[in-house]
């Protein structure tokens, strides 16, 4: 049974480069690749709040949580730890 590789475009990384870092990647010790992921992560989340902001220029900052929480846990679990 083999694993086949699902290529995704990445823009403007050239293939080669693209392969670089991935095999930098996938030699990276545990705790590096964690913290590279949680860095995505924080990027995301501050990604995602930035734009409710922008999308909402009148919320208040509790609104703007709760948008921001729909956004990322999804309308059903948001209302589960916000209220409506």
């Amino acid at each position: 049974m083999s694993v086949e590789k699902q290529q995704m475009p990445t823009g403007d990384t050239s293939p080669e480069a693209e392969s670089i870092q991935i095999d930098l990647l996938r030699k990276a010790p545990t705790w590096k690749r964690l913290r590279v992921a949680a860095e995505m992560s924080e990027t995301i989340m501050l990604l995602s709040r930035i734009g409710v902001a922008r999308r909402n220029p009148g919320a208040s900052p509790a609104e703007l949580r709760r948008l921001a929480a729909e956004a990322i846990l999804g309308p059903e679990l948001a209302f589960r730890v916000y209220g409506r």
